[in-house]
């Protein structure tokens, strides 16, 4: 009886990076992990992790590669001119409203009957830190929250919610594995979309952004500081994959895609990407997934 139990608390996680664009090769990844039956306990994404991973607790194969082809170069989708109208480079309205329920249908009913837990993260533009919710229906109140995961600074608005002002998870925790792991989930899958090797250095428009959020300094310093959390979050990911408590699927070089790429070819070519990178280690990862220590 005593094993049963501890079989139990054994809970599966995926977690997922962000990147915008970079995002087709976690579509390619999370497509045939889906193909393949995999199924994980809770899920976290960041930004674009969030916008795309969401569709793994819908089970909506193809759905992120499709619609971004479709909508690419759609100016409602990703526009200067929406920028200007909005204030926002990616149009809320449309991303989180007329794309979802009208032109490519978001399953939300397979989205809330999947066990599986999904959460999001997101930055508190006043405090400088993560903010976490789990994103339970896929209702107007998550949609709010998933879209703040993925306002990047500059070129979109502070999305209030709930008393809060929130933009891009990827300030605070761009890889969030140790939330994963104190909330639970002992076995974790980590999708990154930069090589293992990558280092990041510190964002080339940190002067500008100095400038445009000074009104919140925690946020400026949370800025200041994001490639150096980042490279520790990036070190630890792999030291625990070295401990055999986490796997990670990541490009084997840089994928060199625009972080708001129009082509469809170029996204075509990173998703394809990622479906490889799966294929290759997915026999390892039912491996990984099926040992219960």
């Amino acid at each position: 009886m005593e094993e049963i139990e501890e079989m139990k608390k054994v809970k599966t996680g995926l977690v997922l990076e962000g990147g915008a664009m970079r995002g087709m090769f976690t579509a390619g990844v999370c497509d045939v992990l889906m193909e393949n039956n995999i199924e994980f306990d809770g899920a976290c994404g960041v930004s674009a992790g969030a916008t795309f991973g969401c569709n793994y607790k819908s089970k909506q194969i193809g759905r992120v590669i499709r619609y971004n082809k479709r909508f690419s170069k759609d100016k409602r989708y990703c526009s200067f001119s929406s920028l200007v109208k909005t204030g926002n480079l990616y149009n809320a309205e449309f991303c989180y409203e007329t794309l979802p329920f009208e032109l490519d249908i978001f399953d939300t009913e397979t989205y809330g009957k999947n066990p599986m837990k999904f959460y999001a993260v997101a930055t508190d533009i006043v405090t400088g830190k993560s903010v976490y919710r789990e994103l339970k229906e896929c209702n107007k109140e998550d949609l709010t929250f998933m879209r703040a995961s993925a306002s990047m600074p500059l070129v979109s608005r502070p999305v209030e919610f709930e008393g809060l002002k929130l933009l891009d998870g990827g300030i605070s925790d761009s890889i969030p594995l140790e939330f994963m792991e104190k909330s639970g989930y002992s076995k974790n899958l980590v999708i990154l979309t930069q090589p293992k090797d990558f280092v990041k250095k510190q964002n080339s428009l940190y002067p500008l952004m100095k400038i445009f959020l000074r009104k919140y300094p925690a946020l400026v310093k949370a800025m200041k500081e994001r490639h150096i959390v980042y490279n520790k979050e990036t070190d630890y990911v792999f030291s625990q994959e070295k401990n055999h408590k986490a796997f990670v699927i990541c490009p084997q070089k840089s994928l060199n895609i625009k972080r708001t790429e129009k082509s469809p070819k170029e996204l075509d070519r990173v998703y394809e990407e990622g479906r490889k990178a799966a294929l290759e280690k997915l026999d390892a990862l039912k491996v990984f997934l099926s040992k219960n220590d």
